[in-house]
Parts: C-alpha cells; structure tokens; sequence
C-alpha cells in the first residue's frame, strides 16, 4: 500500500508551488468550512465549492498579513484564483483534498483580482483592546 505523501513531497515533486503554498491552501480550507459551518444555521459542513473556497482563502490571508497579503501569496508562485485551484488539484490527486464529481478546475477561474481584493478593497480591521481583569 503507498503512503500518502507529505506537503513537502508534494511540493518537491510539482515544482510549481513552495510547501508553504501548499499548507496554507490546506488551511484556507479548513478555514472556509468552519467560516461557512458558523454562518450556515444548522452548523453543519457542507461541500465547499471552488469560488467559496477562493473567498475562505483570500479571507484568511488578508486576516494573517493584511495589506501584505497580495505579496506573500505572490513570492509562493499565487498569482490568482486560478493558482488556488490548482493548487486543490494538486492535493486532491495526492489524497490531502476529496472534490464532487460536478467540480473542475475552471471553479477558481476569475473568481476575483488579486489587485482589487488584496489593495482597492482591503478593509482595515481595529481591534478593540481586550478588557482587564479586575484585580
């Protein structure tokens, strides 16, 4: 039986993307179906589909880095949506990911501009102090 192989193997072998590319799409992930598990009434998972997927990651980017977002991604080889889609591929034909058999590749297509989202639009978030305790 092969063993499944690891983020760097992954990495090693593709070529395209580094291992941290990689990890964070994988945490983009699991992100996005607690984001949309919480929105979502009954609280329960749902198959996250390729645009979903493109919004929870580009979410927790902007959280992680801010306004540095767009160059973290960039200096990783992601450039676009697309590059998260095949990036899901990737894991996908290396067991980390499942996809629906109604998925593809075009799901990430355009799904938003790296130029728009990670600057024109990026929204600053102030962070209220946490209270003290009372002593």
């Amino acid at each position: 039986m092969e063993t499944k192989k690891s983020i760097d193997q992954i990495a090693s072998s593709d070529g395209r993307y580094s291992a941290d590319a990689i990890q964070f799409i994988y945490e983009g992930l699991g992100h996005t179906v607690r984001k949309m598990a919480k929105e979502d009434q009954g609280g329960q998972p749902h198959h996250v589909t390729g645009q979903e997927l493109c919004w929870g990651i580009g979410s927790l980017a902007s959280q992680k880095w801010g306004r540095l977002a767009k160059l973290v991604l960039n200096n990783w080889g992601i450039f676009s949506t697309r590059d998260f889609g095949e990036i899901v591929y990737l894991m996908i034909e290396n067991k980390w990911m499942s996809a629906q058999p109604n998925d593809k590749i075009e799901d990430f297509d355009s799904v938003y501009n790296f130029d728009h989202f990670f600057e024109k639009e990026f929204e600053f978030q102030i962070l209220q102090d946490k209270p003290k305790p009372a002593v």
